[in-house]
């Protein structure tokens, strides 16, 4: 009986995986290729998608199968994978099924609006435009919150969903090590008399000539083109539809070649991942991501650990040169290396550099938890907002545009999301200083352009492993250690330090 109930369980998990990815293909599409008027029927084709999936997923135990599983697992008559299967389905099973149906029609339908009326207040720097909207977004998460359940904060519930098993009071204290030596750390970099001249990296970049660079360095990186492609889109994104079928794209800026460099190093980092995944198992937890901080963990790895690092550009500068002779051709690897590694307090978070950009999502995290745990009043967004930056990153906010509303996430319903990108922060560093122990002479094989070796280091440890593990399990079982901050620190000093002259 469990190899038949098994089977059946792994049939409609792979129906309802191959049916997502022809969904992802059109979002996909709509990015990359759709023509202007085509919006609103794509709309209209994904949405009636959607309703399928979701009502596939939720009729899953119609006839009682992952019920029956989940008694099993629970009689520790089910082991290895197959554990990990029924348990990770269950999971999401259970989540989803304490939502009633009119509750997440609800939520999709003020979001949906929300999200204009966003970009409309954004637009006009008019917070109180938004501000009702906000009202009605928190006040459904926090019931969202209310019907899957939490022990200590109602932030629980909705971190799970994109960090499942994260607690916000963990988070808190990971967050609070990172903020505790920053906020100091970066008025050492303000008081350094190190000055880096950034307009060293300025020019004018052909289009065209980017896409090549661009191909050609993912391709480096160890993306299989042969199981994916890299296109252009106005917002960097990759697409994983099945492990071999794989899609990134960049966004090209002809005054700017590092805005595509940079993208292209991040998303090949989440693609490589994608493409990592076991492909026999397909449609199962065993070949889906872990969580969206591992997730962002490889593309941070890839883009600032490596991308950003001396021994990646001993070996790409002379490519990047003969590829753009003005303005590189005159600048030195050691100027070039700082001016592309400078600091600065800003005011938009996807414009920041790589030692203020955590601040950014602490400030969001913080204050996301509040409005959830309601020990805030909405209305004072603006003014906590502006506190906070000023007290963390040093300088003032002159308008809500460039201050509380200046992220899509809220607006989409997605509080808890905010976190996982310095959780991915911190988990790179910790993957990347054990990587380096382990492989002794890695900064002298990436100096080589010996890329594959970060590659398949990642391949075995972490993305084989599917959903076997937690993200908590996963990063204890390769560093030794939980996660926490002092890695990312210690990676931030030493770096920085040595830009900075921080020790002299």
């Amino acid at each position: 009986m469990k190899d038949k109930l098994l089977t059946t369980l792994k049939e409609r998990l792979s129906e309802i995986a191959y049916l997502g990815s022809l969904s992802a293909l059109a979002n996909w599409d709509q990015e990359v290729h759709m023509p202007h008027k085509g919006a609103e029927h794509r709309a209209i084709a994904i949405s009636h998608l959607s309703t399928i999936l979701h009502d596939k997923f939720v009729a899953i135990d119609a006839d009682g199968t992952l019920t029956k599983l989940k008694k099993l697992l629970d009689q520790k008559k089910l082991k290895g994978d197959d554990a990990v299967i029924v348990h990770e389905t269950w999971r999401t099973f259970d989540r989803e099924h304490k939502l009633p149906t009119v509750f997440v029609k609800e939520l999709a339908q003020v979001t949906s609006q929300a999200q204009g009326v966003w970009a409309e207040a954004r637009r006009n720097n008019d917070f109180k435009l938004f501000l009702p909207w906000l009202k009605k977004i928190v006040a459904l998460k926090q019931k969202e919150a209310e019907f899957v359940g939490y022990e200590d904060s109602p932030y629980d519930a909705l971190l799970d969903v994109y960090e499942p098993g994260m607690t916000s009071g963990e988070t808190t204290r990971v967050l609070n090590d990172v903020k505790d030596f920053l906020v100091p750390f970066l008025q050492k970099i303000r008081d350094s008399k190190t000055k880096i001249n950034k307009k060293l990296l300025a020019g004018t970049y052909p289009i065209d000539k980017q896409l090549e660079f661009n191909t050609k360095l993912a391709q480096e990186l160890g993306f299989d083109m042969q199981a994916g492609r890299l296109d252009k889109s106005t917002h960097p994104f990759a697409s994983g539809f099945h492990p071999h079928d794989v899609r990134i794209t960049t966004r090209f800026n002809e005054k700017d070649v590092f805005e595509s460099i940079g993208a292209t190093i991040h998303e090949t980092g989440h693609a490589l991942y994608e493409q990592g995944l076991r492909h026999e198992t397909y449609g199962t937890p065993l070949s889906e991501t872990i969580s969206l901080g591992i997730h962002e963990s490889q593309s941070r790895l890839w883009e600032n650990m490596i991308g950003k690092g001396m021994p990646f550009w001993k070996y790409f500068y002379p490519k990047l040169q003969k590829e753009f002779p003005v303005p590189f051709k005159k600048v030195k690897l050691a100027d070039f290396y700082k001016a592309r590694n400078q600091v600065t307090s800003s005011l938009i978070r996807i414009e920041s550099d790589e030692a203020t950009y955590n601040l950014h999502i602490i400030i969001r995290y913080e204050i996301e938890k509040e409005m959830i745990e309601g020990t805030i009043e909405l209305a004072d967004l603006p003014k906590i907002w502006r506190s906070k930056v000023q007290k963390y990153l040093g300088i003032e906010v002159p308008t809500d545009k460039e201050g509380v509303l200046q992220d899509i996430h809220w607006s989409m319903g997605g509080i808890g999301y905010f976190p996982t990108y310095t959780l991915g922060n911190l988990y790179a560093a910790q993957l990347y200083a054990t990587m380096a122990q382990q492989i002794p002479d890695l900064e002298q094989r990436l100096a080589k352009g010996d890329f594959v070796v970060v590659r398949e280091w990642l391949r075995k440890n972490v993305h084989a492993h599917g959903k076997t593990y937690t993200a908590q399990e996963l990063i204890k079982r390769i560093s030794g250690e939980y996660l926490n901050g002092t890695y990312f620190n210690d990676y931030l000093e030493k770096k920085f330090s040595s830009i900075y002259d921080l020790h002299s």
